[in-house]
């Protein structure tokens, strides 16, 4: 019996080290995150509105357009995913609805927030959270929401209340999220390698995790070693892949504006373009349901048919 996205991230949660993953945005994204080697993936609702909306993460994209991407990169790879569940859309009964949708699509788990509604993207200006009792049954609802499934999709718990409030409030309400039974921890824009430190130290048993946003967020960006030798678990990279796509996209269009094509050393061959997206998984697997009748290209390029 094949291995649960859930129980394959939990088993990455319990092995040593630290583990790094990309955030993708959509099933091409994602594929290329498996390819690379990388063992689970991110999805990242900033890159998710930015591709599919051309809009920025503040709220707009709806809870249904968030749902169908993620269910299109779940369906693309074999790798764990965790969805960025935003702030559970709603109240304590949103989130559950969340987690249950989640659970359907074959998310591995789940970050939740506690910012109001709408929401302001991380490591930006203006985030706003909900009261400290809010935030905790966000949490507590997801969970139940969990056991009344009978899945073991884990959960993030997210606050964004170091930007919003106070370092000291950030730990407060991780420490909350974890006596209500959150499986990682998060506290976003956290600022600086003293403070990483000290939400490494509550709740010790529960796994920390580490959003490092790349191209000037608030959160010092540490290596691998340091992340592992502070206490970290798990580590984020939520741009890395949009921002390399948009330069790349202007680079190209730069030149194409003035006739020049890129470069075969900056582009992948056409084959290799094909394989990547599965056309040589998708003739591998066509073969299988060849007839007799079928058409076949001959080596000239003219079809011949297959009952000579």
């Amino acid at each position: 019996m094949a291995e649960s996205p859930a129980k394959a991230l939990r088993r990455i949660l319990a092995s040593p080290g630290v583990h790094l993953g990309p955030s993708c945005f959509n099933a091409l994204s994602a594929k290329l995150v498996e390819r690379a080697g990388f063992d689970y993936c991110f999805t990242s609702g900033f890159s998710i509105s930015a591709a599919r909306l051309g809009l920025p993460d503040v709220g707009l994209i709806s809870y249904g357009e968030m749902l169908d991407q993620g269910r299109q990169i779940i369906q693309a790879v074999s790798i764990p995913i965790i969805a960025d569940g935003d702030n559970g859309y709603g109240n304590a009964m949103n989130v559950k609805r969340t987690i249950r949708d989640a659970i359907r699509a074959g998310y591995a788990g789940i970050f939740l927030e506690d910012q109001v509604s709408p929401k302001a993207c991380g490591h930006t200006r203006g985030r706003k959270v909900v009261p400290r009792d809010e935030a905790v049954m966000r949490i507590k609802a997801a969970i139940d929401a969990r056991k009344e499934s009978g899945s073991d999709i884990v959960i993030v718990a997210r606050t964004d209340s170091r930007q919003a409030i106070s370092f000291e409030e950030s730990l407060w309400r991780s420490q909350a999220f974890a006596d209500v039974g959150a499986d990682v921890l998060l506290i976003d824009a956290i600022a600086s390698r003293e403070e990483m430190k000290a939400f490494c130290e509550i709740a010790p048993s529960v796994p920390k995790m580490a959003n490092l946003l790349e191209g000037g967020g608030k959160t010092p960006l540490l290596s691998p070693t340091e992340l592992e030798d502070i206490g970290f678990k798990i580590a984020a990279y939520p741009l890395s892949l949009m921002a390399v796509s948009i330069r790349a996209m202007q680079n190209a269009l730069t030149g194409l504006k003035v006739g020049q094509i890129p470069s075969n050393g900056t582009i992948p061959s056409f084959e290799e373009i094909k394989d990547i997206v599965g056309f040589n998984s998708y003739y591998d697997e066509e073969k299988r349901y060849a007839t007799s009748t079928d058409q076949v290209p001959a080596q000239n390029g003219i079809f011949s048919s297959g009952n000579k």
